[in-house]
Order: C-alpha cells, then structure tokens, then sequence
C-alpha cells in the first residue's frame, strides 16, 4: 500500500519508542529474533554437512538404487552406515552387519578405496577430505553374504570387469569384478585372471575395450596395465582354449569377429500385431487379380514359419513348379537364362506342423505368390496405384490396414499403355513460379523423405538385402513374457541384433515372427513418452537404436521408393471443429494432384462413408489448423508441390464446380460481420484473379449487397477460423487498411485460406442493456472455450487518487 505523509513537524506524530510498543508488538518482536537465531543455527549446520550421493545395488533385485545421504561432518562412519542403511530400505534383504560403505565414482562405475575396521569411529568430514554443500562425494552401501568376507580395496587400484569368451557356443559370459594394479604386467595379469576364472594363463587371450568399438589385443607380456591404456574402470575379454585361433592374426581371427558383433549387438523388444494375416493376403490378392501371377518371388518362401503346414505347401509348391517350369522355358528361348528360377529352390521348403490350419494356410501362400508381377517398372506402378488405408490411431483391423483400392483393378491393367494426361490441357505449372514463391520461398524440405528412406535400387540385390550390410546379419529372436502393463494378450519379442544390419535386413528377419512379407508391415519406434514413430529408410542401419529400445509392428505396406505417407484431413470451415481426421494415404513422388485424389475415392467411401465424385473435393495445404494453397488437378508431386514424410493435406468438399483454375488467382474466406444484429456469418469463399483491393471490394460486394463504397474489411487475427467475440469484433479488428493490394503490410495476404471480415459501414452497432451484454458474454466465453480460444473483458476503468491537502473535501467535490 502506498502512503503519502506531508511533512510538518508541527502536524506530524512521533515515532514509537521500543518501551512504548503494545505488549502484542514486544511479543512478535520477541518471535522474530528467536526465528533469526534459529534460521542462523540451520546455517551453520547445513555449512557442516556433507551432502552425498548414495548408491547401492539391492542383494536381491540387482538393480542399482540411488538416493541422497545428509551426515553433520561430526558423525562417525559407523553412524553414516547406519543411517544409508535406513534410507537403502534394505532390512528386509540384508542384516546392519553386512553392509559397508566404500569410496565410489559413479561416472567411471570404479569402486577407489574401502575403509579399514579402525576408521569405524572417525568422523566423515576426515574420512572424505573435508565438506561440501553440494553433492560432490560418491558412496556405495556395499553388501554380502553372511559366508563372505569384504574384499579391501586400497588407492590405486584399477577396476577390471572380466568377460569369458567361449568360441565353441560363441557366448560372452556376464562380467566378473577384478582389481589389479596399474604397475602390474601384461603376463602378471593373466595369473591374477586365471585365479578367477579358473583358465589357463598359457593359452590365454586378452582383448582391452578401450572404448567404445576399439577392441585390442595385449599380445606384449612385459608391458604395464598403465602402457596400455588401463584407466579407473576397464572391460577386458578372455579367451583360453587350445583352438587353431590363436595362431591366426587377430583382425581375422574369429574372436575378433565374435567380439566385434558383441560389442554392436543390442537387445530391443517387439510387439508383433495381433491380428492374422489370412484376411490381409486375401485382400491385397483381389486387388491384384490384373497382375501377373506367373513370376513367383523368392520372398514367398521367406514366411514359412507361422502361415503355413506341410499338406497346404505341398499343394502350392506342386502348382508352383509346373510354373517355374514354363517359365523358365521362355526365358531360355529369349535367351535370358540369368532370370530363370530353379523349381528345386521351392522344393525344400520347410514348414511348421503347429501352425494355422491347413486350408487357411494354403490359401495364404497362394494369395501370396499371386501378388508378384514379373516386370519390376509394373511391380513399382502397381504397388504405387494402390494406397495405405492404415489409420495409425486404430489398428483393429487387418483389412483397415491395407493399402486398398477398388480404383487399382481398373488402371493397373492399363499402366504400360500411355501416360496419365495432366488435366485440362494444361501443361505442369511449377508452383514455384508463381505468386506464391514469394511466401513460400525457402529449401526444400527433404529430411525424412522416403525417397531418401528407402535408398536405391543399385543398392540392393535380388534378395532384397544390401550388399555391403549382408555380414552384418547376427539375429537372435525368443518371445519374451512383457509386463502386465505392456496390454493383456500382447505378443513380444525379445531381439538381440547386430544394430549395423539395416532396416530392409532387419524386417525380412522378422518375417517369420510377424507372419508377412517385409513389405506388409511396418516398424514404429517407441519412445519414453509412448510417442510411436515410422521407421522408413531401409538403407539405413539400427545404428541410432540403443540396449531396451521398444519396436511395435503394425500390419499394412510398407513405403517404397519416392512414397510418403500422408495424413488426410477434412476441412470443414463452417464446423465449431474445422479439423477432422479422415486417413492415412501414400502418395508418390511424380504423381499428379488428380490421381491421388483418384486413389482417395474409394478409401474415403469404405472408411469414412464419403460417397464424392473427382470434381466434388480439392486438395489443399495444411499448415497446423490453417488452410493454405489448393493444389489443382494438374500439379505433380515433388515437381509442383514439395512433399515430405508424414505430410498432412486438408479435403475439401465443395458446394459446386472448382473454380480455382490457375495458380495465378487467390482464394480467401470471407465473412460478413452484421453489428446491428451482432452476429457473423458462415464463410464464404472467394476467388479472385489478383491481389487487387478493389476486386476483393466488389467481390465483396456482389456476394452481400452492400454497395462498392460502404464495404469495409479486415484480416482475421490467429489461427483459422480465426475466432473473436462478437462483442470485440467491432473495434478490435484493423478496419479498412489503407492499402490498394493484399499482399503488403499490414495484410501480408499471399497464399490461399486467408480470412477476410467485412462489413458495411453504414450499419450502426446495436445499444445492448446490462443484462443483454451479460448473456452474450456468457454465450461467447462458452463458444469460445469451446474451440480452444481466450476470451478477455477489460474491466471498467479507475477514477484516479485524489489527494487533499487542506482538509477535508466538501461535498460538491466529492460528488465530483
């Protein structure tokens, strides 16, 4: 509170003395300085105290525990081990007496020194060098069994963690703890190992990690621990055995070779899908009927394991071979023997008795073979013609998973006819060319393309796997039993595998787990946050993927080449919610804007029960809520509009016939504001041939009436639909800028889906009573927290502080 004292001796009270105070005061004032004296005494504590972090791996679960330890610098070891004791919770697992604590370095996981006996009683501000008020010291409450002994660890030591190598099972065995001495020799060290694991020192072999991938050999006997670049904590791989190995040079040895893909190999858990792939094979077969199912790939054999027995196989590799036959005869008469296939390849195909029933396998692998073509430029057509119906928010069904087109049987059969004309008779109008540069100017944005995902062909062989990876292929898979919280009746893998082998490797792997081709299913990471994302980009490695990492594995095609999935939204601009989720689509680099929309009918009729015709919706740009630039018919992608991966569009349905025809023309939403009757609107939209304010003026006009000289208007404010109170609009909005084109200051409009208020200066503002301004207000604020806008009211205004110095006012200044 602010005060004003005019100051005048003779006018002005005197200050109270301290034995003048109420006894109420003295009484606080007593409070306050035994406060002070307290918060003084907690200084000085705190200033003694030795704040410390404390670990402890539990005896029983394993698992490394951590917490904060507070001990005044006065207290006695033997008191700080009784008070760790507490804070670990351990009574239950270990007795008081066999626990410890020791000096430790969590970074470097290096246990530096154990106190003797005859230390128990000495303080810890001595123990540790001194106090600090931060938590700078490390300690460990160690533990043991009853039958143990504590082991002394003394300064100057080096922590060894030793891991036994056995080339017969090629297994590396869990660590063993070792301390040795920097000053120790090579041979000296393999005597001290050998105590331990019970090996020759003779025949042994050690491999130091230095660091992460550097794995080297100590083949000098009379050099130091410290010569060869032991530190506080080490790793070190032994190998004994009498094995022709050890005569071989150790790059090419194969214990290189298994530590080498020990020390990339990483463990990663997979949630397969739940549903069967039966209904899936069957689908994408229908579709394909056009195809040529004579050419049967490799990949058919690949999953054997869960889809198939050996009665329905046998069935199919019958038919196969007589195929395979004939085949291979016409490709000797046109002289092509390179691309003849051996019928004895799928002869040996095993297969599992204790799988899905025989019929329901049979008809699997026969819809299988029928979904390979023989032309690989047809193979890359046709999977392009078909699109992703997968919506990643619902996975209940196989078949929603698919990429699914009624539309695919009636152009794959034509795809080698002639080219897709571009509509209208126009030729490609690059986007960046026009108007629409300017705003939109910038790189173009190719970070996770899947044309970039999914590589080369050149880099990969017939089998699919790059050739540069194929020695990276170490794979390792056993279900594993997840947590209760993982989902009731989910299944899960557990993964060990070499993270250099890439993607495209990685998924044909997972086949026979999965129960479908590797271009059938898709690999989503799962982050901490339970945020999922696709991985693409077969090329590359696992590299980025770390020990736990969790995978989830969802049905449908996988994205080729020049494919990007795209999220498609439906655009309704008169809704309370003018964003709607409709599905996932793939679209291909070189396709234009009028085949996508071709390849969207039939989706958006079984998935979302849109009945629409090609000339009833556009497709536009989507930038968060906002709607921006129609893409017309014409344009193609990657060529015309830029496109990247998890891309998202708006759909629009339109009332009537398109009238964007040109890139050259703007398309704005308008919306008249009536102040006599304080309402707004629906949108309307409207296109205009240039950036004219005088065309949007009589644009304006002809829609609504107003005559040209009493339109006003004003660009909406925020995202879209741009929201604002009715009670605000009025003179909140910059009316009537002074500008003659929309795309300078202060308008800036320069792309498609601006939003344009209008009103007619002549209408006067409705006088609303107290109680009519209260309801509206009301019903604004609960329209407007509706769709996620702030509402704000200014409160009416203060009058000012008067301040009077001659005595009190009179009445008539009071009034005033």
């Amino acid at each position: 509170m602010l005060i004003y004292r005019l100051k005048d001796p003779t006018r002005n009270a005197k200050f109270l003395e301290v034995n003048e105070y109420p006894e109420h005061i003295k009484q606080l004032v007593q409070k306050e300085k035994e406060l002070e004296e307290q918060e003084k005494r907690q200084r000085e504590i705190e200033l003694n105290t030795c704040k410390i972090k404390l670990f402890c791996m539990h005896p029983v679960k394993q698992v490394m525990m951590e917490n904060k330890l507070e001990v005044h610098k006065d207290k006695t070891l033997k008191e700080a081990v009784e008070m760790a004791y507490k804070i670990m919770d351990i009574e239950e697992a270990v007795s008081l007496d066999c626990c410890r604590l020791v000096k430790y370095d969590e970074f470097h996981d290096y246990l530096e020194r154990s106190f003797e006996e005859e230390e128990e009683d000495t303080p810890m501000g001595l123990l540790l060098g001194g106090v600090k008020s931060t938590y700078m010291f490390d300690l460990l409450l160690e533990t043991r069994r009853p039958d143990q002994v504590f082991q002394s660890y003394k300064p100057g030591e080096v922590m060894v963690k030793v891991h036994v190598v056995d080339l017969k099972t090629e297994s590396v065995a869990p660590s063993l703890s070792v301390r040795a001495y920097l000053n120790q020799t090579v041979t000296e060290f393999k005597q001290l190992i050998s105590k331990v694991v019970h090996l020759p020192a003779e025949t042994m072999r050690i491999v130091l990690e230095r660091c992460y991938n550097d794995l080297r050999i100590l083949n000098v006997g009379n050099k130091t621990l410290k010569a060869e670049g032991f530190f506080r904590s080490n790793k070190v791989f032994v190998e004994s055995s009498e094995s022709l190995d050890r005569q071989m040079a150790y790059t090419d040895s194969h214990l290189w070779k298994l530590l080498d893909r020990h020390a990339n190999t990483i463990r990663l858990y997979v949630s397969l899908p739940e549903q069967s792939p039966g209904s899936q094979f069957k689908r994408i077969a229908n579709q394909k009927a056009c195809g040529d199912s004579g050419n049967l790939d490799e990949d058919c054999a690949r999953v054997k394991g869960p889809i198939a027995n050996m009665r329905s196989v046998e069935a199919i590799l019958e038919e196969s071979t007589e195929k395979l036959k004939s085949l291979s005869l016409q490709q000797e008469q046109d002289g092509d023997s390179s691309k003849s296939t051996e019928a004895s390849d799928f002869e040996n195909i095993e297969s599992p008795l204790n799988e899905v029933d025989s019929l329901a396998s049979a008809e699997n692998r026969e819809l299988e073979n029928q979904i390979q073509i023989s032309d690989p430029e047809n193979f890359q057509s046709e999977e392009r013609s078909d699109s992703d119906v997968n919506n990643d928010r619902s996975t209940s069904s196989v078949d929603s998973d698919i990429l699914s087109s009624s539309h695919s049987s009636d152009t794959l059969c034509n795809v080698d006819n002639a080219p897709i004309p571009l509509g209208n008779g126009l030729d490609s109008h690059s986007i960046t060319s026009s108007r629409r540069s300017k705003a939109n100017e910038g790189k173009k944005e190719t970070w996770d393309t899947a044309e970039d995902d999914s590589g080369t062909d050149s880099e990969y062989d017939e089998s699919g796997k790059s050739r540069e990876e194929a020695q990276y292929v170490y794979f390792k898979a056993e279900h594993y039993v997840a947590d209760e919280g993982s989902g009731e009746g989910q299944k899960w893998l557990m993964v060990h595998v070499d993270k250099r082998i890439t993607l495209s490797a990685f998924k044909q792997h997972l086949e026979p787990f999965v129960g479908v081709l590797s271009s059938h299913f898709k690999v989503f990471r799962v982050y901490a946050s339970n945020q999922e994302f696709e991985s693409v980009r077969l090329n590359e490695t696992l590299s980025s993927f770390s020990d736990d990492n969790k995978i989830s594995i969802r049905l449908g095609r996988a994205l080729k080449k020049g494919e990007y999935r795209v999220k498609v939204y439906q655009l309704l601009i008169n809704d309370p919610e003018p964003c709607k989720f409709l599905l996932d689509a793939v679209f291909a680099k070189g396709m234009t804007v009028r085949q996508s929309k071709e390849e969207l009918l039939p989706q958006l009729t079984e998935q979302c029960g849109l009945d629409l015709t090609i000339d009833r919706f556009r497709l536009r740009k989507k930038t968060w809520k906002n709607p921006g630039t129609v893409f017309l018919d014409y344009h193609v992608y990657e060529e015309d509009i830029n496109i990247s991966s998890n891309w998202e569009v708006f759909l629009e349905i339109l009332d009537g016939a398109e009238k964007m025809k040109s890139m050259s023309q703007l398309a704005v939403l308008s919306r008249q504001w009536r102040p006599s009757e304080m309402k707004l609107d629906p949108f309307q939209e409207i296109v205009l041939e240039s950036s004219s304010v005088d065309e949007l003026k009589e644009k304006l006009s002809e829609i609504s009436g107003i005559p040209l000289e009493c339109i006003e208007f004003a660009k909406g404010r925020g995202t879209f639909p741009c929201d604002i109170s009715v009670l605000e609009i009025h003179q909140d909005l910059d009316w009537n800028p002074k500008v003659s084109t929309l795309n300078v200051w202060p308008l800036y409009i320069c792309d498609d889906g601006a939003v344009i208020f209008y009103r007619d200066k002549t209408e006067e503002l409705i006088e609303l009573t107290d109680e009519q301004r209260n309801e509206l207000m009301k019903k604004e604020s609960s329209r407007l927290q509706k769709t996620g806008h702030r509402i704000t009211y200014s409160p009416r205004k203060e009058k000012a502080l008067k301040i009077y110095l001659d005595g009190a006012p009179n009445k008539e200044m009071a009034q005033d």
